[in-house]
């Protein structure tokens, strides 16, 4: 398959393949075979070694060399250089939001992982998909000096941030969120937390909860659950599960599952890149066009694919502009006709 820099745009041909049915993700009895069955069941899954272990330790090296080039101090080796200082500005949520990484070439290779791939296109029945220009993650387990994250729901010991990714006033399955883990993430290594069953419930929670007042957001994408809702959440059954993973493991979730992330406490490192997939049917040319613009622009979007929200690549540090704000990647990426696709660029129709 051909390949071409980011700066060139292949010759590609849209075949237009007919979309199968898409899973309806409401927990009724399946019989796949496979990880759908898991999803539909428990509105999360782990697909296992969906990037080969080699590719996916690869990956880990260039995100630790990513971190390290920032040139600021930290040495992947010496825990004492984990401080803010040190790194680009990341999150209490692990987050790196700007620097152009949405658009690194080591983001854009894991994203075209055909397994990766694959995996959105059987829960879609689509093949013709886009990707979202979504962020990555690093929690390290040595954070004595990195920004607390105060939300263990497990132990209680600080105050949650259980939300669901998807508008309560829009109900049923809508989008498949996803990441691709590059670190052992077992127990004690931080990573996803889940309510399996969740999205079963979704509007049954909605339709009881509705007078509950609801916590502040940027955006109606976006539902966080209030000390009242977590109770209703365990009043009806549903419990919390740390998720754990393998390096190249590729975990998917259905946004109305409520969910948080945990840092470590473990030994390792918590690293991943978030990957979320949808069907290009599912985005007007307005939204292509906009998304269009947000990967000339190099910059990130949310989790959802049809770029609704496009963010900034200028990092605020002690409410400044980081120094080391740049506006384009380090490393361009390198695209290869299924990956340009995923762009949504050649879906955009031409004006006569």
């Amino acid at each position: 398959m051909s390949t071409t820099t980011a700066e060139v745009s292949p010759v590609v041909t849209v075949t237009g393949t007919r979309p199968k049915a898409r899973m309806a993700l409401d927990g009724s009895p399946t019989n796949y075979g496979d990880f759908r069955d898991a999803l539909n069941r428990d509105g999360y899954a782990v697909i296992k070694s969906a990037i080969p272990l080699d590719r996916a330790t690869k990956y880990a090296d260039e995100f630790y060399n990513y971190l390290e080039g920032f040139g600021l101090g930290y040495r992947r080796d010496d825990p004492s250089t984990v401080k803010p200082s040190t790194l680009p500005v990341i999150n209490e949520k692990g987050m790196i939001l700007a620097y152009g990484v949405t658009h690194e070439k080591w983001v854009w290779d894991i994203r075209g992982e055909p397994s990766v791939v694959d995996t959105f296109a059987k829960v879609y029945g689509d093949d013709d998909l886009i990707v979202s220009f979504d962020v990555v993650n690093v929690q390290f387990s040595n954070r004595k000096e990195m920004p607390e994250n105060k939300n263990d729901l497990l132990t209680r010991h600080s105050k949650p941030w259980p939300h669901q990714d998807q508008d309560p006033a829009k109900p049923g399955f809508r989008c498949l969120q996803g990441l691709v883990n590059l670190n052992p993430c077992g127990p004690d290594d931080g990573g996803l937390i889940v309510c399996p069953g969740g999205h079963k419930i979704s509007e049954q929670f909605h339709s009881e909860m509705a007078n509950e007042p609801r916590i502040p957001a940027w955006t109606p994408e976006w539902f966080g659950f209030t000390d009242n809702g977590i109770k209703w959440l365990a009043d009806h059954g549903l419990k919390w599960v740390k998720v754990c993973a393998e390096p190249g493991d590729l975990i998917v979730w259905d946004s109305r599952v409520p969910h948080y992330n945990l840092p470590p406490s473990g030994k390792n490192d918590r690293l991943a890149v978030y990957t979320c997939y949808m069907p290009v049917a599912d985005a007007s040319q307005e939204d292509l066009v906009r998304k269009k613009k947000a990967f000339e622009a190099r910059l990130g979007t949310t989790h959802w694919p049809n770029a609704v929200h496009v963010g900034t690549n200028v990092a605020m540090r002690n409410g400044k502009p980081c120094p080391k704000s740049r506006e384009r990647p380090v490393q361009e990426p390198i695209l290869n006709e299924m990956t340009f696709k995923l762009t949504g660029i050649p879906y955009i129709k031409q004006e006569a």
